[in-house]
């Protein structure tokens, strides 16, 4: 008896896990997502763990970790190495709070050009360009 829980080709994978099959792909290439075996005469076939597991590495990319911090966290995933996780977290989280300033220096940076811009008079060159020819 066929098992319906392994019964995906890799379009439905896809779908199932709202991604495209070429995605699905490179984390096979990433060696983030099995492979199954192809069956002779017959194609691949996924499960539903493969979807959530598809599922997982997009969510941890939406917050900011990087392929091969997935897959650490996925050698982490039985639940019992928390603070190993943790710990990966709290880094993430430094980076992008990092980043945050970085991004606030930026918009000062900018809102001042912005602003030299509306006050600019003249036939003077314009401030934003100058500041940037000179910087």
């Amino acid at each position: 008896m066929p098992d319906h829980r392994e019964n995906l080709t890799i379009g439905a994978l896809a779908k199932a896990a709202n991604v495209n099959v070429e995605t699905i792909r490179f984390y096979q290439r990433k060696g983030l997502l099995r492979e199954p075996d192809r069956p002779y005469g017959g194609i691949r076939r996924y499960g539903g763990a493969d979807a959530t597991r598809v599922r997982f590495i997009k969510s941890a990319q939406r917050l900011g970790f990087n392929l091969e911090e997935i897959a650490e966290l996925l050698r982490l995933e039985d639940g019992t190495h928390c603070a190993q996780a943790s710990r990966l977290a709290e880094h993430k989280l430094a980076d992008v709070r990092n980043k945050l300033a970085d991004l606030m220096r930026m918009e000062s940076a900018l809102v001042a050009l912005v602003s030299a811009c509306y006050r600019h008079q003249g036939n003077v060159s314009c401030p934003l360009i100058a500041s940037l020819l000179h910087a």
